[in-house]
Formats: C-alpha cells, structure tokens, sequence
C-alpha cells in the first residue's frame, strides 16, 4: 500500500524584525482573556526590550495597567461600537484606528482570536510585519498560524509572538499587585472583610459571563459553610449585575459571609484576592486574575473550557470538570451543534470535588 501524501505547509519565518522601536499588540476583550496573553506579552518584552509595546484594548486594561508593573508600556483604547465586526462600524471608529495607524508601528501583533474581524484591523495598521492567528475565513497577515479552538489561550499567545522570534519566559501568567489595590479593597469593603485580621479569607465567585458555566448557588454555599467551619472568613464576589447571584450564595449558607455583590471595582477586587488564601469560582475571570496573583484556587470547568482556559499548573490550582456534553435542556449535542438554552453545563459536579481541594489549599 502506498503511503499517502501529506500537503507540504508553506515555511514560517519566525525572525526577530531588526530595527523594531513600537509594537501594536490587538488584545481587546475581558479580563480573563487578558490574563492569558501575559505571558506572550512578557516573550516579547525579552526578545524587544528597547521597544515601545502598545496594547490596543479598552478603557479598562487603562485603568487597570495604570502605576502596575507590567510588559505594556501604554494602552490604547478602543471605543465600543468601533471595532471591526461591530454592527455597524462607525466612521468614528475608521477615523480612530487611522490615528492609531499615524503613530508608525514595526510590528502589529493580532491575540484577538481567528481574525475574521480583528485580522484586517491589524493589517491596516501599516506595520511593517504582521502577525496573528487565522481562521480559514479570516484575511491573511505576513505571519500567521491556524487558528484552532481547543488549543490553550496562553499557548496560542505564545505561538503567535513566536512568529516575529519571541520566545517563552515562563508559560504561568503572572500579574504584579499594586499598593493601589489594597487601599482600595481596603476602602471600598467598609469593614465587610478585615483584610489586616488573622483569619483566613475564602472568596466564592458564582458569576460568569456565561451562564452555562455555572455552578448552582446552592452548592457554592455548602462550599462556603465548610470554609467558614474550617475558619475562613467567607466574602462572596460579583458585579452589580450579578447581584440576584452573589445574594443566592451568601442568602443560602448557614454561617456568615460578606455579600460584595457591585462593591468592589477592578483594582479593589485584586487587593482582596491577593489576601485570599483560597478563591473558588467557576471559570471567569475573577478565578484566573486570583492565579496570575498567586492565590490557590479551585475552578469549576467545562470540560471543553478547561482545555482552553484550564490552569497550567495543579499544585496550588485546582479543577473540577463538568464532563456533560449534551444541552440538559434540548439534548442538542455542544460538540456538533448550538441552541440557544443557558443551563448549566457544570451543575453535575459535585460538592465535594471542590470542597475537598478547597480546604486542602485554605490548611496549606
């Protein structure tokens, strides 16, 4: 039998572009997702230490990076309404990233995702080299890998950098706190949690911007009660929007818990997480932001999710996995199909599967 043959791919010239003095890098979209480009952002702080890196993001990657330490030097941000992919782009918006295009980049870097939308962004940049994932139905760059789903979001940042001759520091993102942060927690709890006492902190983040992934309130709170039997303090975190959410856990535990639901803004909520000694959430951002801080966690996944978004690393982050795979509604299988039902992809996991990693961690 012969041997198929397989399509030669075409070479990739992953160079380091001499003469590079400013770097436009596309990373607009949430925290998590932000987390998860750190580490492709410090490769390439190393292999271009003298250049100037521009991430192209929005109003809150600004205030957040602001007196941080970090591989960016300056943040652009970009209005909503004016991204590629909006419906529709605005004249405001063209005008915008011609500004942006005015500056003269080296380099424009796409870890926006495929590129269908982002992909002609960063080509019109005018940089002198480009670079990004890309999806079968996205427009080329001068460097580009296939752009897969179920790759690791850290790793797909990684490949991308490699392709202008970045190579890996560290693969863990690791975020810098700020004093900032701190007296801002410390401000904006109003003594709801002492951040200063003895007693250990456990965070539950039951929100996530998708509610397929999850976990039921209740359960969260059987989490709560046993940490708090342990010791813990129990402050329980979400946005404004995620009030009815966040109340659903603190209203159900038994024992006490600081219901911070719309209280904390960015910055105050990573001073509360860099005093924790265990965060349990399901997968969002709050849970990868507590990581990249170098606080234990216990995430609830969805098993397509955690080959994503996943910890690199279990010894001090944890996972527990919704294996379903079907819509528990409509029975519509996720792997092949969609439909438009939002329950809970997660709720099958089970108390103790993250209970019992939550209190090994809250012990150590």
């Amino acid at each position: 039998m012969t041997a198929p043959r397989l399509r030669a791919l075409p070479p990739i010239d992953r160079g380091i572009v001499p003469g590079v003095e400013r770097i436009a890098v596309l990373r607009a979209s949430a925290l998590g997702d932000f987390i998860f480009a750190l580490p492709a952002l410090d490769a390439l702080r190393a292999a271009y230490p003298s250049a100037e890196i521009v991430l192209l993001a929005r109003d809150w990657h600004r205030d957040f990076l602001a007196g941080r330490r970090s591989p960016v030097d300056r943040v652009i941000p970009l209005s909503r309404g004016s991204f590629p992919g909006d419906s529709p782009t605005p004249a405001g918006g063209r005008r915008a990233f011609a500004t942006i295009a005015a500056e003269g980049f080296d380099l424009a870097l796409q870890l926006h995702g495929g590129g269908r939308h982002s992909n002609p962004v960063v080509a019109g940049l005018g940089a002198r080299v480009t670079a990004g994932s890309r999806s079968p139905d996205a427009a080329p760059l001068d460097r580009t890998i296939a752009y897969e789903f179920f790759q690791h979001e850290v790793l797909r940042g990684l490949e991308v950098v490699s392709l202008v001759g970045a190579t890996p520091v560290g693969l863990l993102p690791i975020l810098a706190s700020r004093p900032a942060d701190r007296a801002e927690a410390r401000a904006q709890l109003d003594d709801l949690v002492d951040l200063e006492g003895p007693a250990p902190i456990a965070v539950l983040h039951p929100g996530a911007s998708d509610e397929r992934r999850q976990w039921p309130p209740e359960r969260f709170a059987a989490v709560g009660d046993r940490l708090a039997d342990a010791g813990a303090v129990v402050a329980v975190t979400g946005m404004a929007a995620e009030a009815d959410v966040v109340r659903g856990v603190a209203g159900r535990m038994t024992k006490p818990a600081a219901d911070l639901a719309g209280r904390l803004n960015l910055g105050a909520l990573a001073g509360l997480l860099e005093r924790a000694s265990v965060v349990v959430s399901n997968d969002t951002g709050p849970l990868h932001l507590a990581a990249a801080l170098g606080r234990p966690t216990v995430g609830i996944f969805w098993c397509g999710n955690v080959i994503s978004a996943g910890p690199l690393a279990r010894d001090a982050n944890r996972v527990a996995i919704g294996w379903r795979l079907e819509c528990p509604v409509c029975g519509v299988d996720c792997m092949k199909g969609v439909c438009a039902h939002r329950a809970s992809f997660v709720a099958d996991v089970r108390v103790d599967e993250v209970a019992d990693p939550a209190l090994e961690l809250l012990h150590a």
